[in-house]
């Protein structure tokens, strides 16, 4: 199996593990919920719907994201991914905000949940699946860097949270009385439930609109490229990801008496040690002539060049 079918074949699996888990949760919490009517419970119940749905919308966007480039997208189906990521974070705050509303519907008129036990043992069940999941999850991201799949383990992660609050809010409601504990706990889940949204969107639009990589990648790459003896000078690098895959382009300054079987010798080495240091990224190297001051020899920053097009 090739590293393009294996990393693949980690995403599908990912897909098909977070809806399985979602699917069951859902099935457990519903009981749960009509037993107990838990506020809190409710919530999580919400997640687990909301969760099933994202599932499933990353498990298209996976699945489309791995269809090679073709001559209508030559950089690829890539950026499908923080789409859907983007479309989750809309679900995941749609869900905030009406746990908000129910939670202070519950504040005004306190109800006490009941059959705690039933709520406790389901909520438990949740927090060993998703421990499970998530841990796959991280493990896929890891070796295919998924912005979908990464947004929908990050929801996972706060669902442990909550799946946690759900048990203190059982207790303390049902067998401390603290009847408003319940909806008070709500709101909590709710704000993570918003804050989650909120790092997905912003990964996801980073990601849309083209954002550089990190400075550290970007002075990595720079340091790279200098390290080299025949190159003069570094301009114009631009950086983006599309989830998958990084896009690397720069210009190379040398000895304008180069030949250029020698120059492009050169950027081949250069763009080879780069896909090393990023494994799947498309680097585009152009070579321009460098032209040194009179009294320096120094590398031409991204912002002031010494040497024409």
């Amino acid at each position: 199996m090739s590293a393009r079918q294996r990393k693949a074949a980690l995403m599908r699996g990912a897909t098909y593990a977070s809806v399985a888990t979602a699917s069951g949760l859902i099935l457990l919490k519903v009981v749960a919920w009509q037993v107990t009517d838990s506020v809190a419970l409710l919530s999580s119940l919400i997640d687990s719907l909301l969760d099933a749905a994202a599932s499933v919308m990353t498990l298209f966007a996976v699945r489309q994201s791995l269809v090679p480039a073709d001559s209508n997208h030559r950089f690829g189906h890539g950026k499908i991914e923080p789409l859907a990521a983007l479309a989750q974070a809309g679900l995941v705050a749609g869900s905030g905000l009406f746990l908000i509303a129910e939670s202070v519907s519950r504040l005004i008129t306190p109800q006490q949940p009941e059959h705690g036990a039933w709520g406790i043992a389901v909520m438990l069940v949740s927090i060993v699946a998703t421990l499970g999941l998530t841990s796959f999850q991280r493990y896929v991201v890891h070796h295919t860097k998924s912005i979908a799949i990464g947004a929908d383990a990050l929801h996972y992660l706060s669902d442990l949270l909550m799946n946690a609050a759900v048990i203190l809010a059982l207790v303390l409601s049902i067998y401390l009385g603290w009847t408003l504990a319940d909806p008070i706990i709500a709101l909590g889940i709710a704000a993570i439930l918003l804050r989650s949204a909120w790092k997905i969107a912003r990964q996801s639009l980073d990601i849309l609109m083209d954002h550089e990589l990190p400075d550290a990648d970007r002075q990595r790459i720079l340091d790279t490229v200098k390290a080299h003896s025949d190159v003069l000078g570094v301009h114009d690098l631009k950086t983006r990801s599309s989830g998958q895959q990084d896009f690397i382009q720069l210009h190379l300054e040398i000895d304008g008496s180069m030949t250029l079987y020698r120059a492009h010798a050169i950027a081949d080495t250069i763009e080879a040690e780069l896909q090393t240091l990023y494994p799947g990224a498309e680097v585009l190297i152009h070579q321009d002539p460098h032209i040194l001051s009179e009294d320096t020899h120094v590398y031409a920053d991204e912002t002031d060049r010494t040497a024409p097009k």
